[in-house]
């Protein structure tokens, strides 16, 4: 699945881009305003765009001398389907959350990072889910924790399509990453989304 742009899954680039920008707000937007945000495709790939969404009723337009303004349709039948597919990707956060929070062995942190987290994802990209184990585990904690992170692959295969890799750390790993300045502590910090425990920026602290 196209986690960047969900919709995208269902409609050609330029429609599903379109009906994002007008998804996110209840003013009228010129073409060219669109196209702006959109940032990519020709002035007339978006005008043919909107035309086609306006010939099926999700947007509505206003042709005025100057410009022609368009808003989404809200009132349209198949409009839930388009605002819930655009909010796919906090979908898949909620899931997450909701998955590892039922975990029999708690992580320390749990995270989503990279593309996913960044908004650019793909059908071609991975979940990238990074994971800081709790110290201690015995070796039966140790296989029930090894298990709850297959699970997690394989649901996050099931919900998406996307292969799902998960970077795994305990205290002493994050530490040395942190010691040597690895740039992906600094990406953790600044892209990543949390989804359970404290955040990855309160343990790095603690460690410096």
């Amino acid at each position: 699945m196209d986690l960047g742009h969900p919709l995208g899954s269902i409609t050609s680039p330029l429609v599903a881009r379109a009906l994002e920008v007008l998804s996110g707000t209840t003013r009228q937007m010129t073409g060219r305003e669109i196209g702006r945000i959109i940032g990519e495709g020709s002035a007339n790939g978006v005008w043919k765009a909107l035309n086609r969404l306006e010939e099926q009723g999700l947007v509505v337009a206003d042709h005025r001398s100057r410009a022609t303004y368009y808003v989404a349709n809200r009132d349209h039948l198949a409009w839930p389907a388009v605002e819930r597919l655009a909010r796919l990707r906090m979908e898949l956060t909620e899931r997450l959350e909701y998955e590892i929070g039922g975990w029999s062995i708690e992580p320390v942190h749990a995270s989503i990072f990279g593309s996913t987290a960044r908004g650019e994802a793909d059908h071609d990209s991975d979940v990238d889910i990074l994971l800081i184990q709790p110290d201690g585990l015995d070796a039966a904690e140790a296989e029930t924790w090894d298990a709850q992170i297959t699970s997690l692959r394989g649901a996050v295969r099931r919900w998406t399509g996307n292969p799902c890799q998960t970077f795994v750390l305990d205290a002493v790993r994050l530490a040395e990453h942190v010691r040597v300045q690895d740039p992906l502590v600094r990406a953790w910090i600044d892209e990543g989304v949390l989804l359970f425990g404290a955040p990855i920026s309160e343990l790095v602290e603690a460690l410096a």
